[in-house]
């Protein structure tokens, strides 16, 4: 015979989409990379956002205050450059509000992820060659002026200088502090600079002695080094950020390809975290300066997106001697 269960209380069903679970990510003691390095360390699991990545929070905010303000409609074509991360976060987002999206990539965006954007509906627009002075960010942008006066009622949602970009993580920002107030240092990758400047600016405006650490990399132009070809997607630019305010930082660390893929795969052998090229910039940063952070500081390092679409790059040993050796 069967044991009757006791009926659970009812409880209240709180997410009413697959949007609502964006945000609220996990905050998890990385205990063993602590106790190697003698520095208390945190993760900000921004990988457990449904898209995989803190670009969802990004591209919520735009398309929501886009919906907001009555410039955003099902009749709307929205278009964005992106090397990954936030194409996936809007196209997610677009599908759900049935909104038309072009995502316009180059040669180094990742197979998997022009695979994740074509099951979601997006359209892609390729650009082959960088332009001098910009890259292929560069080429991205001109591409998608183009396209802009070629689509009737296309719109640019623009990440580099959408206020809403920087906007949207005073909530990551606040987050962390609900969770740890005593958090000394945020280690934070670069790309648009709105998660760094995001968080730079919750902490200004409420007072927190919190010192945000950007981890550039070594390539990038965002704080006046010289353009050099860099293979990881999403970290540091190729033109400067519209966003960035140096005074608001404490430093910024810069980390070449090949660091990326060793904080990869430290991540992973320390504290089984399987998370992408950023992150493991990120990670590198902070074991580049723990010497210089004090016993008992208590620091956050924001692990931006998971590995999984990194298989054939930066986990692939392969991949890895022919690009970066």
């Amino acid at each position: 015979m069967y044991t009757q269960l006791p009926t659970p209380p009812l409880r209240r069903i709180e997410k009413s989409s697959v949007l609502d679970t964006i945000g609220n990510t996990p905050l998890i003691h990385l205990k063993r990379l602590s106790s190697i390095t003698g520095r208390e360390v945190y993760a900000k699991m921004e990988m457990a956002n449904p898209g995989g990545s803190i670009k969802d929070r990004t591209s919520l905010a735009i398309v929501e205050e886009g919906i907001r303000k009555g410039h955003f409609t099902k009749d709307t074509t929205l278009i964005e450059s992106s090397s990954g991360n936030m194409a996936v976060g809007l196209a997610q987002v677009c599908c759900y509000y049935n909104i038309p999206l072009i995502i316009v990539v180059d040669p180094k965006a990742n197979p998997h992820t022009l695979k994740i954007l074509n099951a979601y509906g997006a359209k892609i627009n390729n650009v082959q060659k960088p332009i001098a002075n910009g890259g292929y960010l560069g080429a991205r942008l001109a591409r998608i002026q183009e396209l802009l006066l070629e689509i009737p009622n296309s719109v640019w949602t623009n990440q580099y200088q959408n206020e809403s970009n920087p906007k949207a993580h005073h909530r990551t920002m606040r987050e962390i502090y609900q969770e740890l107030p005593e958090v000394d240092y945020v280690f934070a990758a670069t790309s648009t600079c709105g998660t760094l400047m995001g968080c730079a600016n919750y902490i200004q405006a409420h007072g927190l002695n919190t010192k945000m650490i950007a981890v550039d990399a070594v390539g990038s132009v965002l704080f006046g080094h010289k353009p050099q070809e860099r293979h990881i997607p999403g970290h540091g630019a190729g033109l400067p950020s519209h966003f960035l305010r140096r005074e608001a930082i404490e430093s910024a660390c810069h980390i070449s390809d090949m660091e990326c893929v060793e904080g990869c795969h430290k991540l992973l052998d320390t504290e089984g975290i399987l998370a992408g090229g950023s992150s493991g910039a990120v990670l590198s940063a902070f074991l580049k300066l723990q010497q210089q952070l004090p016993e008992n500081s208590k620091s956050v390092l924001i692990l931006c997106d998971r590995g999984e679409r990194y298989l054939d790059t930066l986990y692939n040993q392969n991949w890895v001697q022919s690009h970066l050796k």
